[in-house]
């Protein structure tokens, strides 16, 4: 068992992302984001089902050119796809990768 609080925990720019990955098994794994008042992460290719749940603040997603609005205790859950996320205001977000059953 591991127990963390996602808004106590610190978090790198998008070009150091893999050092906010604070747990990993072979099946996924989780990573804190956390964007500034009018950070972006642009656009990339996930080959794995990805989770998204907003801790702080409000994240728009965009998949597969459509965009939903996150905000606390709102979570979002997607197939392998294309994605973007960008905030307005600054926001916290869990974000969960699972591997795929070929991948494990």
């Amino acid at each position: 068992m591991k127990l963390f609080d996602i808004t106590d925990m610190q978090a790198h720019g998008y070009d150091q992302r893999s050092r906010n990955v604070f747990y990993e098994t072979p099946g996924f794994k989780m990573r804190v984001i956390d964007l500034g008042p009018g950070e972006a992460i642009p656009q990339c290719e996930m080959s794995s089902h990805v989770i998204f749940v907003c801790a702080e603040g409000e994240a728009f997603v965009t998949v597969d050119g459509k965009e939903v609005s996150l905000t606390p205790a709102q979570g979002l859950a997607t197939e392998p796809t294309t994605l973007s996320m960008k905030s307005d205001t600054g926001a916290k977000l869990l974000g969960i990768q699972i591997a795929s059953a070929e991948n494990v």
